[in-house]
């Protein structure tokens, strides 16, 4: 079975660093990048099938949602938000009335974002 592909959005080097390597650990195709506005282009470009999103700020990772669930071809597009302000994350989203997203509570571990991940692309 090939493994799923995954767009990893991480604005600390390092976190991204180390979530790619557990989420390849668990069998994940990991594409990764710092924070940017091209999301979209990279979830066309590496046929993703998820996405992680991990900023410093909920702010910037709200932005990127937007703009992926903006997009026609990625408004189903299962999304894991990874936040160290889950209350304001989870009104955010409840707002939205968001769907196909989990939400991952700062701190976290590889595996909790990979676990996520399979309940979203089951």
């Amino acid at each position: 079975m090939a493994s799923r592909r995954i767009v990893l959005i991480d604005d600390t080097p390092e976190i991204a660093e180390l979530l790619s390597f557990a989420l390849r650990d668990a069998g994940y195709e990991v594409f990764a990048s710092g924070y940017t506005v091209t999301v979209n282009e990279m979830v066309k470009e590496r046929r993703a099938e998820a996405v992680v999103l991990d900023c410093s700020s909920f702010d910037m990772s709200e932005a990127l949602f937007d703009a992926v669930r903006q997009h026609s071809d990625h408004a189903e597009l299962p999304v894991v938000i990874i936040s160290d302000t889950p209350e304001e994350a989870d009104a955010s989203l409840r707002s939205r009335k968001a769907k196909k997203v989990v939400l991952v509570p700062k701190p976290f571990t590889g595996s909790q974002v990979a676990r996520a991940l399979g309940q979203l692309l089951e």
